[in-house]
Formats: structure tokens, sequence, C-alpha cells
């Protein structure tokens, strides 16, 4: 068995995998109230292998019999695509936000924790691998992408990559043509909103979907005015941290509706709360937009534009941006995220040796 591990900004998914075939899954909700008792996000890694741990225990998992775990790959030195080895270096730097700080930092962290854990029920005393997959540094952005009009700012790929590659290669299955081959524009839409252009089996270009980059979304500010952002830094008014908070984990519809749920959003809206339709209006406003700009990145050469990630099971969203974007190509729908699957299966194909495992 293979467990996979995925903490995301508001909740932790678990999952067991042989083969293809899911033996258990548990997803656990963080709501915003909970986390904001964690000053860092690392501050959060006892509470969320807890729940790793009752979720092993609840479906009755002996640890002898896992052959590896894998975690979703967090901020790193920017990575090629592919399956990494966690190390004591990857343990480290995730430990101490050498590249930034993000919920995915402790997917690394969980997979090695249920890999020490896994030694305790062996006969032989030894541990399984833990391995990252697709982390959200994967960096394939040609050069042009990078700059930002200022040489002391660069523009980052750090994004969805994990579901966004998984995505994409499923399209490409659907419409029989190679990934490789393919030109997308692929939207996740989750707690935080990456768009990338997909060429020739590479994210040429994609917004910092952590930071300060695209739309906003359920909990990120999205890009800022510049001006106002840094009059706001130097006003005094507020601390580096909270701005950065203000930016990663409260921004969006949390600032400006107070939660980051989005059912609970367009409820209000349906009661009849005309300020809050208008932030999800602006907010699907801002998506197209990127999904638009992207089309110029690929020419408008497109073979599909695809919409995933949680905010996909909206009909209305996916309605809205539709209505915006449906002009440059034809329009996936792949609500959800495959990042579970997604993870197991390359962890099986280090394991079996089908694909390379990288050393970080």
């Amino acid at each position: 068995m293979i467990v996979a591990v995925n903490p995301g900004s508001t909740s932790t998914k678990v999952a067991g995998f042989n083969g293809e075939d899911e033996t258990f899954s548990l997803v656990v909700s963080h709501p915003v109230e909970e986390l904001q008792a964690y000053e860092r996000v690392i501050d959060q890694l006892e509470m969320r292998f807890e729940t790793v741990r009752s979720a092993l225990r609840e479906n009755e998992i002996d640890l002898s019999t896992v052959a590896a775990a894998v975690g979703r790959g967090g901020l790193l030195r920017p990575l090629a695509s592919g399956v990494y080895r966690v190390t004591e270096t990857m343990v480290d730097d995730l430990s101490h936000r050498r590249f930034g700080e993000h919920a995915s930092n402790l997917g690394a962290l969980l997979a090695h924790r249920i890999a020490a854990h896994s030694s305790h029920a062996r006969a032989d005393g030894a541990s399984c691998p833990a391995f990252i997959a697709d982390p959200v540094v994967v960096d394939e952005m040609i050069d042009e992408a990078r700059y930002s009009g200022h040489p002391l700012v660069a523009r980052k790929s750090i994004f969805h990559a994990l579901n966004q590659k998984s995505t994409a290669k499923e399209v490409a299955k659907r419409i029989g043509k190679p990934y490789t081959e393919c030109r997308f524009i692929v939207a996740h839409m989750g707690g935080g909103v990456s768009v990338g252009a997909h060429a020739g089996g590479r994210v040429v270009d994609v917004n910092n979907a952590l930071d300060g980059d695209g739309p906003f979304s359920a909990e990120r500010s999205g890009g800022l005015p510049s001006g106002q952002l840094a009059e706001l830094c130097f006003s005094g008014a507020q601390s580096h941290d909270a701005v950065k908070k203000m930016l990663t984990g409260r921004g969006g519809l949390v600032a400006y509706t107070g939660t980051n749920d989005l059912t609970a959003v367009l409820d209000a809206w349906d009661a009849g709360d005309r300020d809050v339709g208008l932030v999800v209006t602006a907010m699907c406003y801002q998506i197209s937009k990127e999904i638009a700009a992207l089309g110029a990145t690929l020419c408008g050469d497109i073979d599909r534009i695809i919409l995933t990630g949680g905010m996909a099971y909206s009909e209305r969203i996916v309605k809205m941006i539709s209505a915006r974007v449906s002009y440059l190509a034809p329009i996936e729908v792949l609500p959800g995220e495959r990042e579970m699957i997604s993870l197991a299966l390359a962890a099986a194909r280090a394991l079996d040796g089908s694909e390379p495992i990288h050393e970080y």
C-alpha cells in the first residue's frame, strides 16, 4: 500500500492506494478560526500529523504493509518536474522555511513522519521510503516570462503543479493527443488560483499563486496595486508578518466576506447579499483576465482551456468564467483535484523503477 498525504491551506487529505485502487480516503477540514491559533504553518505539524495517525488507525492500516509514503511538495528551491526522495536536507529547508511558508511545506514532513513510524512496525526496523512529486516549485517558465518590470523583482514559478500536470495529461488522453504536443491553459481554482500555459509538455508561464500575482482567490489577495501596497508596508500600520498573512491567508474572499467557504458565500448571494455577489463576480472576472492573458502567451493557438480545483464544482463559477473566455478555445471542466491518485501513482512508478527518483 502507498499512503498519500496532501496538506492544503484549509484541509488535510489522507488516502491509501493499492495500484490505482483507493483503499481509504479522509479529508479533514481546518476552519480559518482553528488555523489562526498557529502563528506559523510549521506550528501545525503536530496537529496535522495527529490527523494522519487518526486516519490510519480508523482504517486499521498496518504500517508494516506501507510500501511508501508520499506527500505534496512544498516551497523548496526551483525544481524540475518529477519524483523526489524526502531527505534530511529537504526536511531542514522546509522546517526552517528557507524558501517560504505554505501549507504544502507540511507534505514532505508528514510523509517523513509516516515513514519513520513505519520502522516501528517492521521486524527489520527499516522504514519505508518517503517521496514528494511535482512540488509547487516546479519551474519550466520561458525566459521572457521571468521579467517583472524591475531587476530587483523576478517572477517566480509557484503554482499547483501536481494537479495542473495531472489534469492536463488527463485532458490530453481525452482528445487523443500526447501531452507533449498539446497547448492548454489550465486554471486551478481553490484556496489559491494558479493559471498556467502548457506547451510542449512544459508550463511555460504561470502566475505565482502564493504571494502576490494573478487573481485573488478564497484566501489570497493576488496582484495588488504595487504603489498602494508599498504605502501600506511603510505606513507603520502593519508588520511584515501581518502583510504576508494579508497576502497569503487572509486576503480574497476571507478579507471581503469573512470566510473562505465558497458554498457559504454563494448561499449568502442567493439570500440577497448583493455585495457578496459582486465580490464573487470580481473574482471570476480576474480569473478570466488571467486566462485571456495567457492566450497571448500561446499566440492564440490553444487546444483547450481547463477549469479545475474545488471552485470548478460550482456551475455558476464555471459559467461566469466560460462566458468571458470560451471564444479562445473549447473548455474542459475537471472539478476537484487529482492530486491524491497522482501522488500515489508517482510513488508507484518510483518504486518499480519506471520513473527516476531525484535526489534533493
